[in-house]
């Protein structure tokens, strides 16, 4: 890890349903996972490449709706990854923008906005 580096934190809500999103979908790993004992909240770490981000179901940790813009080399094989799988709740499509990036935008199943991208 880089010095300055930052680790978002997303709020999820039912890890089954993170899961489902987070690996099957988008293909990142659980690097660790943490529970103070049983019926306690879940916190972890996922990855993919460079990118770490953590998912938290405690209370007070993040807030739902978030946003998070992560730099994506070659975001054309991205989309066709997730194309591949036919995810029944999204469609993500590159969009070109006005700031000359191209972007895909894809929403969790807790409200939160990851926004993929690079350079156009």
């Amino acid at each position: 890890m880089q010095t300055g580096s930052i680790t978002p934190i997303l709020r999820i809500f039912d890890i089954d349903v993170a899961q489902s999103f987070y690996m099957d979908y988008l293909g990142f790993n659980i690097d660790w996972q943490h529970t103070f004992g049983d019926n306690f909240p879940i916190y972890l770490q996922i990855s993919k490449g460079d990118c770490i981000i953590h998912l938290s179901e405690h209370f007070g940790d993040a807030s739902p709706h978030s946003a998070i813009r992560i730099y994506w080399e070659n975001i054309s094989l991205l989309h066709s990854e997730l194309n591949v799988k036919d995810y029944k709740f999204a469609k993500p499509q590159i969009e070109k923008t006005d700031w000359e990036t191209l972007e895909l935008s894809i929403t969790d199943p807790f409200s939160n906005r990851l926004i993929f991208w690079e350079d156009a």
